[in-house]
C-alpha cells in the first residue's frame, strides 16, 4: 500500500470497522480509498493502491455498487470505468440508512407482521405474539421516524442532531405542564 500515512491509516481503520459493520475488509478499506480520493479512479488502480487483486477489487466494487455507496463514471478519452464516491457526506449516511433499513429492517417487519397474522394455539405462542408486538411497535415507531427524519433538508438534521440531550428537557416540561394543566400525572396515565 502506498499511499500518504494518514490516508493509509484511515483505509486501514475503514477496513477493520467494515468488518464489524457487516461488510468485508476489501470493501471497506476500497470505500475509504475512493472517499478520501481528489478523483475518480479506475479498478486497475484501486488494485494496486491497496495491494488486492483485480477480481477482488471488482467484487469489491460490485458490492458498493449494490450498496448505492460508490457512483461509476466515465472519463473523457479513457475506456476504463472509474468510481467514486457522492461528495456530500450527508447523502452517503441517508443512502446507507435507507439501504440497510432495506437489507435489515424491513424483512425483520414483514416476519413480524406475517407472524401476528397467525391465531396462536397455546399460552407460550400467546407470550411470544405479545412480545412480537412490543417489537413490532418498537421498530414500526423507529422506522417512522427514521423516515421523516430522512426528509429533512440537511441544516434541519444538523440541528435536530446538535439538540442532543435537549430534547428530553424539552420532553420534561411538556410532561410537567400536561401534569398541570390536566392535574394528572403523564407517566402514571401512559404505563396504565
Amino acid at each position: 500500500m502506498d499511499l500518504p500515512p494518514s490516508t493509509a491509516a484511515f483505509v486501514l481503520h475503514f477496513g477493520e470497522m467494515g468488518s464489524r459493520w457487516g461488510i468485508n475488509r476489501t470493501v471497506g478499506q476500497i470505500y475509504a480509498l475512493l472517499f478520501l480520493s481528489d478523483r475518480p479512479l479506475p479498478a486497475d488502480e484501486i488494485a494496486q493502491s491497496l495491494g488486492f487483486s483485480r477480481s477482488n477489487v471488482s467484487m469489491g466494487l460490485k458490492e458498493l455498487e449494490n450498496w448505492r455507496l460508490i457512483k461509476l463514471q466515465h472519463l473523457p478519452g479513457d475506456r476504463r470505468e472509474h468510481f467514486t464516491t457522492p461528495d456530500d457526506v450527508w447523502a452517503i449516511v441517508r443512502t446507507l440508512a435507507e439501504e440497510r433499513r432495506k437489507r435489515e429492517v424491513d424483512p425483520t417487519l414483514t416476519l413480524l407482521r406475517d407472524t401476528l397474522m397467525q391465531t396462536p394455539r397455546s399460552d407460550a405462542e400467546r407470550h411470544a405474539h405479545k412480545r412480537m408486538e412490543s417489537l413490532h411497535e418498537v421498530i414500526s415507531l423507529l422506522t417512522g421516524w427514521m423516515d421523516d427524519v430522512q426528509k429533512l433538508p440537511d441544516e434541519r438534521l444538523v440541528a435536530l442532531l446538535k439538540l442532543g440531550g435537549r430534547v428530553a428537557r424539552v420532553l420534561e416540561a411538556t410532561d410537567r405542564f400536561h401534569e398541570i394543566v390536566t392535574r394528572k400525572p403523564r407517566r402514571k396515565a401512559q404505563e396504565g
